[in-house]
């Protein structure tokens, strides 16, 4: 089987445990449903070179583009404006794991499916996109 790419733009489809996860964050309840809408106008573009990636948000209020090889150590800016070190690893063929602030974000490429799950302690979110 050959290795599944990631490349391509996905569009947000479906935000699950969105609000619940952002108030155990911290967020105010203002900024949740503000940084909401601008999710599903949120453009995911990745480009994927082997093992090296360019993942880029693309919005109305901005881009983000963060680069990494899988297995190497990364500084990426992540969305709460704040920048981590992390390793990214690829479990099979479709699936990124990473370790952010405690937590764990997983990345997960079905079809055209990319669904995002990130989880701290024993709470989580999801954010399922469509390739476009």
């Amino acid at each position: 089987m050959s290795n599944m790419s990631f490349t391509g733009k996905y569009k947000c489809q479906s935000l699950e445990n969105y609000e619940h996860f952002m108030k155990a964050m911290g967020m105010p309840d203002d900024l949740i449903e503000e940084k909401r809408k601008v999710d599903f106008k949120t453009i995911h573009e990745i480009e994927q070179d082997g093992k090296t990636f360019k993942y880029s948000l693309r919005s109305d209020s901005g881009d983000l583009t963060n680069e990494f090889t899988i297995g190497e150590e990364a500084e990426l800016d992540i969305t709460t404006d704040e920048k981590v070190k992390t390793i990214v690893h690829m479990e099979g063929n479709n699936k990124l794991v990473m370790d952010i602030n405690g937590g764990e974000l997983v990345t997960e490429l079905c079809g055209d499916t990319l669904t995002s799950t990130m989880l701290i302690g024993d709470i989580s979110f999801k954010r399922t996109s469509i390739r476009i």
